[in-house]
């Protein structure tokens, strides 16, 4: 009998993937595919929206465009929760996984449709799929290993390489083809990717052995009937306040995003509630808890100004940078290459950098260096944005300079808080804090595409430096306030 048994215990006489079982191979293409879908899309979403109608774009504004961007991102980690607990409670994070990928692929096929609404109806469906895909193949990757195995660790790092290898070579392929050819191309091959992803789940699924095989804690009988009730339920009511919006002429791309920024704060919030307010939390629990707050309003601040990479650094890119290299014009979108690039580059010296640190810098006063570099990026995209007055095109070497700070910031800050997440985990909520550090970059995407809107109404100049300088105050501020949120973590470092 092989049931429960993790794969890696049953590998040792059969073949390997770099030493590790052979289904982290199938899960490391899956994940690589469904990151180039993702990344691929994105770094020509923004081009396209904001592109004019005669040139086969959306023509949409440059802040409606950001907004929508913004958003989009929100809800792709914002239905990470709902998809988690289909897994856990329904059908296992195999099945969701690969259904998960059907639908993300159907969503890129329907934006391949050189129609209006394909990009909103492909997104919706992107979204659904990634909320049961990105989740669960991480949990699946756990599965293969004992809890106390010492190749855990260095299986998810070959796992989170393929998610940077895939976000590497996506804008490079989708950029050219959507910039310099056709749009819907573009979000084709990223179709294609993912499609391909899914033929290798499938085919690789022998190797899976029992990892995610059946939910980890099935709804039964009532309990399941219940549940599918409400979820019904609810997908009645999003249909009549649709129908209810578009009788009033309120469906709009505005009306929607905002809508979608408001409920996704909310969520955050009733989530917070809902733990800080559980009497079964030890004083212990609820006072790193509220640590855990300070970190995730820090680590939102962060995403705000981060993920305009693709929104609003994507358009300067497109508008202000001189990309003519011996008389070709590079597409805008391959500079989004250069952040999973920084990242596979910079990973393993962060990770050596903090072991030697250890315990003399706290997780406090990591997301505040975090915080003030992501600041110095838009410092210097001021000064980036400054040199571009008048219509002059500047090196697309700032850009390149931008990201390099940013990914310092991000692997200062992002490793450690999913650390942090486990470690200040209260036991009754430990499966569901993952949800909740991915729901901090959900509302700091949907948040900060509210913000980019301001982009086309300020200066460039004006607009960088604003929010450049109030990141950095806030990573002083976090400095300032790093012993007392030290103290309330009662005894994590």
């Amino acid at each position: 009998m092989t049931q429960d048994v993790p794969v890696e215990r049953r590998a040792a006489s059969e073949r390997t993937f770099f030493g590790h079982p052979r289904a982290l191979a199938t899960l490391f293409l899956t994940e690589m595919w469904e990151r180039f879908s993702f990344y691929g899309m994105r770094a020509i979403l923004v081009l396209y929206l904001t592109a004019e109608v005669a040139d086969d774009g959306l023509g949409l504004g440059e802040a409606s465009a950001n907004a929508v961007y913004g958003t989009y991102n929100a809800m792709v980690y914002l239905l990470a929760l709902p998809g988690g607990w289909v897994a856990d409670r329904l059908i296992g994070a195999r099945r969701s996984v690969l259904w998960g990928g059907v639908v993300i692929a159907a969503g890129h096929y329907v934006m391949a449709v050189p129609v209006r609404w394909s990009v909103f109806a492909g997104m919706t469906l992107i979204v659904l799929g990634t909320g049961l895909l990105k989740p669960n193949i991480s949990t699946m990757v756990g599965g293969l290993y004992d809890r106390d195995s010492p190749r855990r660790d260095a299986g998810f790092s070959i796992f989170y390489m393929g998610i940077n290898l895939g976000a590497f070579i996506a804008p490079l392929i989708t950029g050219y083809l959507g910039e310099k050819i056709n749009w819907h191309l573009g979000f084709a091959v990223a179709a294609v990717g993912m499609t391909f992803g899914v033929i290798q789940y499938v085919l690789g699924r022998r190797n899976l052995g029992d990892a995610g095989d059946r939910p980890a804690d099935p709804l039964l009988g009532a309990d399941r009937r219940r549940a599918l009730t409400r979820a019904g339920l609810a997908v009645v009511a999003l249909v009549v306040l649709v129908a209810v919006l578009a009788l009033v002429g309120l469906f709009t791309v505005n009306t929607v995003v905002n809508l979608l920024t408001g409920v996704t704060v909310l969520v955050a919030i009733g989530y917070f509630a809902r733990i800080m307010t559980d009497r079964e939390l030890s004083a212990t629990e609820r006072s790193r808890m509220k640590a855990y707050l300070w970190l995730f309003v820090f680590a939102a601040a962060f995403w705000l100004i981060y993920d305009q990479a693709g929104s609003v650094l994507n358009i300067f890119a497109a508008e202000r940078t001189d990309r003519d290299v011996a008389g070709f014009t590079f597409p805008a979108s391959w500079l989004q290459s250069v952040n999973p690039i920084l990242i596979i580059i910079g990973a393993p010296l962060f990770a050596l950098l903090w072991l030697r640190v250890g315990n003399r810098v706290s997780t406090p006063v990591k997301f505040a260096v975090g915080l003030v570099l992501n600041g110095l990026s838009f410092v210097l995209m001021a000064a980036a944005a400054q040199a571009a007055v008048g219509g002059e095109r500047v090196s697309p070497w700032w850009l390149v300079a931008v990201y390099a700070i940013q990914v310092a910031g991000e692997l200062s800050l992002s490793p450690v808080g999913l650390s942090a997440t486990t470690k200040l985990a209260p036991v009754k909520y430990a499966s569901q804090m993952l949800g909740l550090w991915f729901l901090a970059t959900a509302v700091g995407d949907a948040i900060g595409g509210q913000v980019a809107r301001l982009a086309e109404t300020w200066s460039e100049p004006t607009y960088f430096l604003t929010f450049g300088l109030a990141s950095v105050a806030f990573g002083v501020g976090a400095v300032m306030f790093a012993r007392h949120i030290r103290a309330l973590m009662a005894g994590i470092q």
